[in-house]
């Protein structure tokens, strides 16, 4: 009969960093007593001083997303890199630590966290982008595939380099993405040209927006059109992230500062 405690030592076993989500005092204590193995705090406050911290502003509903969000921020701090095994310790089922998984630090995510950290918008506003997004990648309307583009954060300067196509449905309202009814209306909008800007705390600025930055410089992924080259030119030129839904191969992709950061199959969400 294997010994339980033999399973938790393989998990456990030759690690190269312990991930630490949302501790106690005297749970990072205890942890930090663990001689040449890095602890590192993951959570939405520093509570408890951790040397090492990574800031996570989103919740999640999937407890793999949390953690691998956390392994890129840690990344960027250059505490691990791929192919480190860490042990996550998080609760799953209560307020305690409940949870311990061995992780592989994987390789080619560089970008998602300084996406969602270092933008001007708040994070959730591009997560909720993102929900739009990948829920119309999904469904489309009347079940036909459909683009669209979302440039969201630094308005003032998208609309600057911008013009209207068509009237403003948004002119005069007061949405914001992420409300359900609101949501419901980017999706029927979608089907006509031009993208939407929305500001850094998630209203609704307008709709039908053709923008002019030139793309002159930009450098997308081979097989991308020309809502790819739009949302590189407007984060290369402002301070706003591009989400964009491919009509051809229904990807959603994320841009920022010119560069496309993120890649997702709405299938698998």
């Amino acid at each position: 009969m294997t010994d339980p405690c033999a399973l938790l030592d393989d998990i456990i076993a030759d690690i190269d960093a312990i991930f630490l989500f949302s501790p106690t005092p005297s749970e990072y204590e205890a942890a930090q007593s663990l001689e040449e193995i890095p602890v590192v705090v993951v959570g939405t406050e520093n509570d408890v001083d951790a040397e090492v911290f990574v800031d996570v502003p989103l919740e999640f509903d999937r407890v793999r997303d949390y953690i691998q969000f956390a392994l890129e921020g840690a990344t960027d701090q250059e505490v691990v890199e791929p192919g480190d095994e860490v042990a996550a310790v998080l609760s799953l089922f209560s307020d305690d630590r409940d949870m311990v998984a061995r992780v592989r630090v994987q390789s080619g995510t560089h970008g998602i966290y300084d996406l969602f950290t270092e933008s001007r918008a708040d994070p959730d506003v591009i997560r909720n982008t993102f929900d739009v997004a990948i829920e119309l990648g999904k469904k489309g309307q009347k079940g036909k595939p459909v683009g669209a583009l979302f440039v969201v954060g630094d308005a003032g300067n998208v609309m600057n380099k911008s013009r209207p196509l068509s009237y403003n449905p948004f002119e005069k309202s007061h949405v914001h993405v992420g409300d359900p009814i609101v949501n419901v209306m980017l999706k029927e909008f979608s089907r006509l040209d031009g993208a939407f800007v929305i500001s850094d705390s998630g209203k609704i600025v307008s709709a039908y927006r053709y923008l002019e930055p030139s793309a002159e410089g930009v450098d997308i992924p081979k097989g991308l059109g020309a809502r790819h080259m739009a949302a590189g030119a407007i984060t290369r030129d402002t301070g706003a992230v591009a989400v964009v839904l491919s009509e051809s191969d229904g990807m959603v992709r994320a841009f920022k500062s010119g560069d496309l950061v993120l890649e997702l199959d709405p299938e698998e969400y």
